[in-house]
């Protein structure tokens, strides 16, 4: 469940700020960063509310007076937020409100297997395919296949100044 996460997290995070200048490539880290928790069996920390806020706080704590900066890494959070909307782990609220509604968290039936695994492969595989749509309709509407613009993005995760409003799906 990579591309699902990746893909959607772009594609709307471009439709919400419709900025430029924006990393992309930390918004879609920050959309998959939180699929690492597999390794624990389980959601964690990663998959709380408390996570994306406290590091978005840090975020714009720390970056005070530097705006390029503060652009750049307000992506991971950003997409660590897109993630929790994804996944739909809001629906589990002992993990999503962690720890506001308890402190055990690595335990209880809500914490056993990550969301994102929990459905069958038809859906999963449904999922990645929107995840590829939207990679593909992103590579067409901000003109990856031209060089400068694919080098640009792989190199900043910015988009072009001048973009043509992408078509709508």
């Amino acid at each position: 469940m990579i591309l699902w996460f990746a893909g959607v997290s772009f594609v709307f995070v471009w439709w919400v700020f419709r900025t430029p200048a924006l990393d992309y490539r930390l918004v879609m880290l920050g959309s998959v960063l939180p699929v690492g928790e597999i390794v624990f069996g389980g959601p964690r920390l990663l998959h709380t509310l408390l996570a994306p806020v406290a590091l978005l706080t840090i975020i714009m704590l720390a970056t005070q007076k530097r705006r390029l900066v503060r652009r750049r890494w307000i992506g991971i959070a950003i997409g660590m937020l897109m993630h929790l909307v994804l996944d739909g782990i809001w629906a589990r609220k002992e993990v999503f409100w962690f720890p506001f509604l308890g402190l055990d968290i690595a335990t209880g039936e809500a914490w056993n297997g990550l969301p994102e695994f929990g459905h069958s492969i038809g859906v999963s595989l449904l999922l990645e395919l929107i995840g590829a749509g939207c990679l593909v309709w992103a590579w067409r509407a901000f003109g990856f296949s031209d060089p400068v613009k694919r080098t640009r993005f792989l190199r900043t995760g910015h988009l072009t100044r001048i973009v043509d409003s992408p078509p709508t799906c």
